[in-house]
């Protein structure tokens, strides 16, 4: 679509819509059973990937692993292919490299830094004024803290900005699975410390998630960095359709990385 005009959010997509899409594959689908509600079950979800000619999806979610209910849904529903992940929250043990070595011998495909428990997080650690839209996540936060329960942020860098040994552990069992690392909800220099540090340990396939979302904010010139570093650039379409940024920044991300990925 054309820059110049809003996009438009009614009707179903178009056929041509629908050819561009067939062979493609969803790393980032948040799919029932799930904490907060979501609009379809796995299952159902990998029969209509079959219906539509799409090759599949990775299966995320904020607090668990997903690596067996991948593969179950693989075995219930053949022509389609389901990646488990792992996301480093502290629900799992936040930098757990254990876990991410357990979660790859079971068949992980994915490991995702932490997304809620992110320092750049902050709606489920700080106290929300009245009239605040609270989001689902953050209520769970606040009501687990009340329980006593604590969920401090897992952080990834020191207080200098140094890559801590813990998370370098995690990347060395990435890399030695070759497993995909994705970004999640890094903030802008945790996610340029990690991304360097992942290359460093051998990691060979960075994901920097959503760039344009609220929590990262990421310009287009540091987009373009991580695409010439070899970083791939996940755009989900969420972000702009509930408006967390604009259509026209995320198509200046899309073309700018491009010719960065082409040059690269």
């Amino acid at each position: 679509p054309s820059t110049s005009e809003p996009a438009t959010t009614t009707g179903p997509p178009s056929d041509r819509a629908r050819e561009l899409v067939v062979g493609a594959f969803d790393l980032h689908v948040h799919i029932d059973p799930d904490l907060p509600p979501r609009r379809i079950d796995d299952v159902t979800l990998a029969r209509r990937c079959v219906e539509l000619g799409l090759a599949g999806f990775g299966l995320k979610s904020h607090y668990t692993s997903t690596v067996e209910r991948a593969r179950v849904v693989e075995g219930v529903v053949s022509g389609v292919r389901v990646h488990g992940a792992i996301t480093l929250n502290r629900a799992v043990g936040g930098m757990n490299a254990l876990a991410v070595e357990i979660a790859a011998r079971e068949g992980a495909r994915i490991v995702w830094m932490p997304t809620f428990d992110s320092p750049a997080e902050t709606a489920g650690r700080s106290e929300p004024k009245p009239g605040d839209n609270v989001p689902q996540w953050a209520k769970l936060q606040h009501e687990l803290r009340g329980l006593g329960l604590g969920v401090e942020p897992v952080h990834v860098t020191d207080d200098a900005g140094r890559v801590l040994p813990e998370t370098r552990d995690v990347l060395r069992a990435v890399a030695r699975h070759g497993l995909v690392l994705a970004t999640a909800h890094l903030a802008r220099d945790d996610a340029f410390a990690v991304v360097e540090a992942a290359f460093e340990e051998g990691v060979e396939h960075v994901v920097v998630t959503h760039p344009e979302f609220t929590s990262q904010r990421f310009s287009i010139e540091d987009q373009v960095a991580l695409a010439e570093r070899g970083c791939l650039i996940e755009r989900c379409l969420s972000t702009p359709f509930s408006g967390k940024t604009s259509f026209d920044h995320v198509f200046d991300g899309v073309q700018d990385g491009a010719e960065a990925h082409h040059a690269w």
